[in-house]
This record gives structure tokens, C-alpha cells and sequence, in this order.
């Protein structure tokens, strides 16, 4: 008797089994098709070392891996050291500053096509605003776009004019949990403004600002839009990043193993700034 109850139950449970995979099927299928057979090929793709040795043999990959971390170091720090500087300005009371907030956070609401070609016109050699006001002013005009130096600064500053409001929002909120009860003790010590920012201000916000600095890093090292849409590489593909140039390769060239290896070369720096992010989290909560 217990041995057929034990029989039932395990046939029963076997239907049930079965089922489930037949319901389960149509999703594994597609998890396999779309996301497990795409990472197998791109692995299989970037372990070819002679891709690696054409890319390196590239001055166009080199350049770009000069202008991905100018881009980076320079658009992520700058944007964070003003995001911390403005938040404290954004912080004080008023109906002038409430709206000055409002009128800040649009450049991070505007989409960023319609901004960037806003930014390209401005920039145009021909017929842009800021050449008009260079030759109002008797100065020469400048090709903003044409050359590699002010094509990248182009780039930079739209970057931080964009994402600048953000940060500035994250700063801002964390300005706002830190009790008021310090600087009142600090004022009545005899520190001014400055010894507050940094006795108080700096030592609370500092895990917040590391936390910051290595998110903005990954997403800025991934950026594609800004700098495909702003300059395309151009003049002389002299201002691709990693993400624009990986794009060229595998779309434009039709080498998908290059394109797929300069995604890889970037990998490790973002895995270990993805590493460094979750310890920096566990730390702050600890």
C-alpha cells in the first residue's frame, strides 16, 4: 500500500514536472535564442586574439581609447565637483531659488537629440551663434566641429550641461539629510561658510560622492548618444570613445569581432567599477 502511494505520488509529481517545462519551454527558448546564444558568440568572438592585435595596431583604437578617458575623466569629475558646489547653493531657502531649481532641472528633462542638435547649430562654423558673436566682436571664427581638440570639448560640455542637473539633484538630497543641528553648533563655534563645507558638508557627503563618482563612470564609459550624434567620430573619426567605435566596426566596416573585442577591451575597468560601486554600497550601509 505504501509503495503504490509512493508510485502515485511520484508519477504525480513527474506530470507536474513536465508540465511545468512544456509551460516554460516558449520562455526558455527565447532567453536561449536571445540572450544565451548572443553571449556565447560574443565570448567565442572576443578570445580571438589576432583581433585584438589588428585593434591595437589601429591608431584609430588607440586614439579612442585616449579620448575615452579624457571623456571620462574629465566630463565625470568636473560634472560632480559643480553637481556638489550648486547643490549647496540650490539648498537655501527662497521662492528665487525654488525657481532657479525649476529652470536648472530642464537641461536634464530636454531629450537629448533635440539638444544636441540645438548644441551642433550653435556650433556651426557658418552660421552658429557663437561664431556670430566671435565675428560681432572682431574676433576669427572657429571650427567647433572640425577640429579634434574643440570637437571633444563640445562634447564634454553638453555631457556635464546635461547630466549636471541630475547629480545636482542627488547632492542636493543629501545635503538635506544631514541634520541642521551641526551647522548652528559650528556657527556658534565661529565657523564660517567654508570650514562648514568642509568639516560637515565633505565628511558626510563622502560616500554619497564616491558612490556617485563610480556610477556616473560606468554610465559615461557606455555613453554612445552624445558623441555619435555630436561630432560621429568626426573630423577624421579623431573623436570616436569606445562605444562610438565599436558602433563603426561592426556596422560600418562589417567586422563584428573588432567591434565585439572593443567592447571587451572596456570590460575589465567596467566589472572592477562595477565591483568597487557594490562594496562602496555595502560599506555606506554598514
Amino acid at each position: 500500500m505504501a509503495a503504490s502511494t509512493t508510485a502515485r505520488a511520484f508519477r504525480s509529481d513527474t506530470v507536474r514536472l513536465v508540465q511545468g517545462l512544456a509551460l516554460c519551454a516558449p520562455i526558455l527558448l527565447l532567453f536561449g535564442a536571445f540572450v544565451l546564444y548572443p553571449l556565447a558568440f560574443g565570448v567565442s568572438q572576443s578570445l580571438d586574439w589576432s583581433s585584438y592585435q589588428a585593434l591595437f595596431g589601429d591608431p584609430i583604437f588607440v586614439q579612442s581609447l585616449v579620448n575615452t578617458a579624457l571623456y571620462v575623466g574629465i566630463a565625470v569629475n568636473l560634472k560632480l565637483v559643480l553637481a556638489l558646489l550648486l547643490s549647496g547653493l540650490l539648498a537655501r531657502p527662497g521662492r528665487t531659488v525654488a525657481l532657479l531649481s525649476m529652470v536648472f532641472l530642464l537641461p536634464w528633462a530636454v531629450p537629448a537629440l533635440p539638444g544636441i542638435l540645438s548644441f551642433r547649430w550653435m556650433l556651426n562654423s557658418q552660421w552658429g551663434i557663437f561664431n556670430h558673436l566671435l565675428t560681432r566682436a572682431g574676433l576669427a571664427s572657429v571650427p567647433w566641429l572640425a577640429r579634434h581638440d574643440t570637437a571633444l570639448g563640445a562634447v564634454v560640455v553638453f555631457h556635464i550641461w546635461k547630466y549636471l542637473p541630475f547629480w545636482t539633484l542627488i547632492f542636493l538630497a543629501g545635503r538635506r539629510a544631514i541634520p541642521g543641528e551641526l551647522y548652528e553648533a559650528a556657527a556658534i563655534d565661529g565657523a564660517g561658510p567654508l570650514q562648514q563645507f568642509t568639516a560637515i558638508t565633505v565628511p558626510l557627503l563622502k560616500s554619497l560622492y564616491l558612490i556617485c563618482t563610480l556610477l556616473s563612470t560606468v554610465f559615461t564609459l557606455g555613453d554612445f548618444t552624445i558623441v555619435w550624434l555630436m561630432t560621429g567620430g568626426a573630423p577624421g573619426d579623431s573623436t570616436h570613445v569606445l562605444a562610438t567605435l565599436a558602433y563603426r566596426y561592426t556596422f560600418q566596416m562589417g567586422r563584428i569581432d573588432w567591434g565585439l573585442s572593443t567592447f571587451t577591451a572596456a570590460l575589465p575597468v567596467t566589472l572592477a567599477l562595477i565591483l568597487l560601486l557594490m562594496r562602496s554600497v555595502r560599506w555606506s550601509t554598514t
